[in-house]
């Protein structure tokens, strides 16, 4: 067993629910909120933002948005927020809505305290890999889809539209004080989207129970994580007003954002990156389904016994060779993604050397935590196998 650390500090509320808890909890921080929500005015149709607003209101606290969060954010908007937040005296930052606007809202919460742009603390790629001189604004989370798991995280994955990166970023300081998790926000969910956003769930579950750097915890949350994501995901793609899969859903893919505070994701991660960062428009989840059949495949082929584990959490545990990846076969299928190829969504062969590129020049410690040496022909392969 690894030496390991656990360091859990996000408050939860799980539950249908719990979001009318907002006006009354004490443990909502601040006196003046910045909301940061998405751009695509989904949050104010579905009269979610209303009702954060009102809860806030209700209490005494003021409410100052910003709703220019796009999907796959970038660093122009995080500045912009900052500003905001800065001129209007905003002490917490409540992110409200799927991973961009979460993931957004650590970003500003750290950009809002520090002087210069956001850029200059990023710690990769062509970041300024400055350290911030003071700790961020506290950071709420309010989760609307089952997927990132950044409700209680403490990573933020932002692009650079000129340079094409999307890197990650995030410090201890960056995890939320309080997530609240409502399976009800997430009934209007489409089946695309929650046909993406649950497998982005899954990955971050298989992934950290992968890593070299996993422990007991986080190993207990990735198998429950698998386990739930199974069984309740084809169901609330079919059914998005079954309440026992959206639970279900909620539970799994914030099991795995805790996962991803205790261990971390490997190689794959970064590999869909570089698909996001080159097409802003791919959803970040289906990017990882395309990778995955080839990613997964040769680190099975090369290391089964890694994979039992999860195999067995799939129902696939018959003895036959490569179950981890028949299973996930399975569940891309049932999902209804199974004809999706990166051929599909503007991406040729001719791509295939500035994708491997742009994994190299952007990548963390994500290839020394892979339980698979991997050579830059092997990512190379990945990515043609799957166009």
């Amino acid at each position: 067993m690894n030496a390991f650390n656990l360091f859990m500090p996000t408050r939860i509320l799980f539950g249908p629910g719990r979001l009318s808890e907002l006006g009354s909890t004490p443990h909502l921080p601040g006196g003046k909120a910045l909301v940061v929500t998405g751009a695509s005015g989904a949050m104010e149709r579905a009269g979610i933002l209303g009702r954060v607003v009102r809860a806030l209101e209700g209490r005494g606290m003021e409410a100052v948005v910003y709703a220019g969060v796009t999907p796959n954010p970038v660093e122009s908007s995080i500045d912009e927020a900052a500003r905001l937040a800065r001129e209007r005296s905003c002490d917490v930052v409540i992110g409200l809505g799927g991973g961009s606007p979460m993931d957004a809202a650590k970003a500003v919460a750290v950009a809002a305290t520090n002087p210069g742009r956001f850029w200059e603390y990023v710690q990769r790629g062509t970041g300024g890999r400055r350290q911030p001189e003071k700790p961020p604004l506290p950071i709420v989370t309010i989760t609307t889809t089952s997927g990132t798991g950044s409700e209680c995280d403490p990573w933020a994955v932002i692009s650079r539209l000129e340079s094409k990166e999307k890197l990650g970023f995030g410090f201890e300081s960056t995890i939320p004080a309080l997530a609240i998790v409502d399976p009800e926000l997430t009934i209007g969910l489409p089946p695309a989207q929650t046909a993406h956003t649950g497998m982005d769930a899954f990955f971050h579950a298989a992934e950290t129970f992968l890593a070299t750097v996993s422990q007991p915890a986080s190993e207990l949350f990735s198998l429950e994580s698998v386990r739930l994501i199974s069984r309740h995901l084809p169901t609330a793609i079919r059914d998005g007003s079954n309440l026992e899969a959206r639970a279900g859903m909620a539970w799994a893919a914030t099991a795995a954002g805790v996962c991803q505070t205790l261990s971390a994701n490997i190689v794959h991660h970064p590999m869909e990156h570089a698909l996001s960062a080159m097409n802003p428009s791919l959803p970040h989840g289906l990017g990882l389904v395309m990778l995955s059949r080839a990613f997964f495949g040769i680190l099975e082929s090369r290391k089964p016994e890694a994979f039992l584990a999860l195999a067995g959490a799939l129902g696939a545990d018959d003895g036959k060779p490569m179950p981890f990846a028949r299973a996930l076969e399975d569940l891309i299928a049932r999902c209804g993604l199974d004809g999706e190829r990166l051929s599909g969504h503007g991406f040729s062969p001719s791509d295939v050397r500035a994708l491997t590129d742009n994994v190299y020049a952007t990548v963390g410690r994500h290839f020394d935590i892979t339980p698979v040496a991997l050579s830059r022909e092997d990512v190379a392969d990945v990515f043609t196998k799957s166009m």
